[in-house]
């Protein structure tokens, strides 16, 4: 007989413990130098791994600590105005860092999952994480944690440079020898990790200004689509008239997908209790996101409901034959919602209800998207083949969840970045560029992550090539199966 003890939880704390710091060995002075540009997931978890294996990383982020991040993201709300290396998406901690926290994944073969969750609760993350089916940390929890791991790499002999983007490839004979970076400075290494996110669009520029192999690979674009939360639990708690949610019960979420002409249409980064917030990282352009905090508690429920894009997509929609043809579609669509959106990071936005019937809606809803929006045509300004499938999409969830095509829903637009649109290729051996030695695509950015889990385990495995590559033994690799 075998007896199993479980552990239970329903909206209680877990008994405390003490988390460890990492146990970094004492770096030679003889280690290596590895350059890991980004200081996101992937950036942060190969800088870790580096310095377990007896690696010096030198970590390159083109925006602020994630202390001076968060001031730069006042002047978003109060004036529209966006900080070009300081943002949603770039500093440190990445995209995800004020970007909900999600730690759900569907990688598990991609490497040792726990052990990803076991870093972020060394470094400050609750230990719910460690147990819990969809773990989250929340964005108000996350940028604490983010900041521990980057003082592990300090204190352990790594380096950490801010406000230092790469604007160059130092390249001899078709082999990396170090990057220049936009404030004069220039760091040498013959091992890159290019971990820089989905939003890099100038690496993806200097790569094909370079002519360093890129790929079109699907990615997916659309809207946010927030409903009020009591509605989603509701339907999902199956409550009867206006029963509230019982205490003990976590603000429900939701997961739709369907295919429509041979392209998928699906909810995305869904954020009960959440809010809606501007992800642009340019002044010229309107993206939306969508984010919670660690106690889910805000009246909205959001979800990213996009498209599939394929690569012949992106070449008839965006009139370009480029291999940049996705990140130009992308940036079409951006601008359109800047446009139509007004001033500042206003966005254009619609009824679902009005969406479906082809009208401009003569009032909005409420919404937690502070910058505020404006009425628009949506399938004015999205592709075709996108608003349809969209349309069609959309007929058929109401199927699935009753309710969910409510004049209360709103649509507010767009979300372009749920991936990137190029994959940067590698050999699936060494995780090096097929045609540029020492270069190691790694994570979202070069097409290989999703996510705050997968980009970590990517950025791990990148950095245990590189450990092989310099002639080191990998340490506790045993402890990962």
């Amino acid at each position: 007989m075998v007896q199993m003890v479980f552990l239970v939880s329903l909206g209680a704390s877990l008994p405390q413990t003490t988390p460890s710091a990492p146990d970094f060995p004492i770096l030679k002075p003889s280690a290596p130098s590895i350059l890991v540009i980004g200081c996101g997931p992937a950036g942060l978890f190969a800088a870790h791994e580096c310095l377990r294996n007896g690696l010096r990383p030198i970590l390159l982020e083109r925006g602020k600590d994630v202390s001076a991040r968060r001031f730069d993201l006042a002047p978003i709300f109060k004036h529209g105005r966006i900080l070009e290396d300081s943002n949603y998406a770039f500093g440190e901690g990445g995209a995800g860092t004020f970007s909900d926290g999600k730690l759900y994944t569907r990688a598990t073969k991609r490497g040792p999952v726990a052990k990803v969750y076991q870093t972020l609760f060394e470094h400050g993350a609750p230990e719910e994480i460690l147990v819990d089916a969809h773990p989250h940390i929340g964005s108000n929890l996350l940028p604490n944690v983010v900041r521990n791991m980057r003082q592990s790499i300090q204190l352990a002999g790594g380096e950490v440079h801010f406000e230092t983007k790469v604007v160059d490839f130092l390249l001899k004979n078709q082999t990396i020898q170090g990057v220049v970076c936009s404030n004069g400075k220039s760091f040498e290494s013959r091992h890159l990790i290019l971990a820089t996110g989905h939003s890099a669009r100038d690496i993806y520029r200097l790569l094909n200004d370079r002519q360093i192999r890129q790929e079109a690979k699907p990615f997916a674009m659309g809207v946010r689509l927030e409903h009020p939360q009591p509605l989603v639990d509701r339907h999902q708690y199956h409550l009867k008239g206006d029963q509230p949610r019982p205490d003990y019960l976590p603000a429900a979420s939701y997961r739709l997908a369907t295919k429509i002409k041979n392209r998928g249409v699906h909810s995305f980064c869904m954020c009960p209790g959440g809010f809606i917030v501007p992800a642009a990282t340019e002044n010229h352009q309107v993206v939306v996101n969508g984010m919670s905090l660690s106690r889910r508690d805000s009246p909205f429920a959001n979800s990213g409901m996009v498209v599939t894009v394929e690569p012949e997509d992106m070449i008839k929609d965006s009139h370009s034959p480029s291999i940049l043809a996705g990140m130009h579609l992308q940036e079409s669509l951006e601008m359109a919602a800047k446009k139509h959106g007004g001033e500042g990071q206003k966005a254009p936005a619609q009824r679902v209800t009005d969406f479906l019937n082809a009208k401009i809606s003569t009032h909005l809803p409420s919404t937690s998207y502070r910058p505020g929006v404006e009425r628009a045509d949506l399938a004015e300004l999205l592709p075709e083949g996108i608003t349809w499938r969209l349309k069609q999409g959309l007929l058929g969830f109401e199927k699935q969840f009753r309710g969910y095509l409510t004049e209360e829903a709103l649509m507010v637009g767009f979300e372009t970045r749920t991936s990137s649109p190029l994959r940067i290729p590698r050999d699936p051996e060494s995780l090096q560029h097929p045609d540029v030695k020492g270069l190691y695509p790694c994570g979202e950015g070069a097409g290989f992550a999703g996510g705050i889990v997968s980009a970590a385990l990517d950025g791990m495995r990148c950095a245990q090539a590189v450990t092989l590559q310099v002639g080191l033994p990998i340490q506790n690799r045993d402890a990962e199966s």
